[in-house]
């Protein structure tokens, strides 16, 4: 069964890679069409330009391999084990299923939804971008921090809209419009990594485990549709963090430019 089992992977490696390739196509040959075609220049070091790109395909194939295999099947898992009416309801309790009865649930997307941000290849890549060109004005562990509060806080709020039924576009309207009333306010220097920083939360890592999380609990909640219920995380964790980021600038400017104490000496002096 071991090699069966074995054989069955390798075939799902040589399909998915076979796939990769056929979507990484069109990407190569745009850029291999303006180098020779539109500049009219070699490339230099064409040797390692190709093995990069069979090792970004290679990657890619194991990334979504890995996708199908371990994260989908376990945000799903995750969501209908906190949703089971045995683990909600001890016996001879009678299921309500309301909607404060899905505590763990709410517990849960916070945690994931934090730890998933924080391992974020593309947010540590962007934070440390933003310190190291502001010269160590924008932290890159501060923003990294604010930006994981915003996704888990969106999805907790995005979970307990599965969980209670309402509409989506109610939350979204009203979280653009607290976005557009802090940006009105914030610094401007922190505006546009703010909207970079929703955009980079929904990558690799986060996007996977969290359509797995909100099919899994739509799928398993009384009354839910995967379809209508189901999406809609992944919003949730793109706008709340551009909040939470600029939030971190307002509070960040507001302590700056507070008048600071003056200590004993100073008050004797005066």
């Amino acid at each position: 069964m071991m090699a069966s089992g074995a054989m069955g992977l390798l075939f799902d490696i040589s399909d998915t890679f076979q796939a990769t390739l056929e979507d990484v196509a069109p990407i190569i040959g745009t850029l291999f069409f303006f180098q020779y075609v539109v500049l009219k220049r070699p490339l230099v070091n064409l040797d390692r330009i190709l093995f990069g790109l069979f090792m970004v395909m290679l990657g890619l194939t194991l990334f979504l391999v890995g996708l199908e295999d371990a994260i989908f099947p376990l945000g799903d898992a995750m969501a209908r084990q906190l949703t089971d009416p045995a683990f909600l309801y001890p016996a001879g309790q009678t299921p309500t299923y309301l909607w404060q009865d899905y505590l763990w649930v709410y517990v849960f997307a916070f945690a994931i939804g934090f730890a998933t941000t924080v391992a974020e290849p593309a947010l540590i890549a962007v934070s440390l971008k933003a310190q190291d060109i502001s010269g160590g004005a924008i932290s890159a562990f501060g923003l990294r921090m604010a930006v994981a509060v915003g996704v888990s806080t969106g999805v907790t709020i995005g979970c307990f809209r599965i969980v209670s039924g309402t509409s989506l576009w109610v939350y979204i309207v009203v979280a653009y419009v607290v976005v557009l009333l802090q940006t009105m306010r914030a610094p401007k220097a922190i505006i546009p990594l703010a909207f970079d920083s929703g955009g980079v939360t929904t990558s690799t890592v986060t996007v996977p485990l969290l359509a797995a999380l909100g099919l899994g609990l739509a799928s398993t909640i009384p009354g839910r549709s995967p379809v209508l219920d189901g999406f809609g995380l992944i919003a949730f964790a793109s706008v709340f963090p551009i909040m939470s980021v600029l939030a971190y600038a307002q509070l960040s400017a507001w302590l700056n430019r507070r008048p600071s104490k003056p200590s004993k000496e100073e008050g004797n002096a005066l």
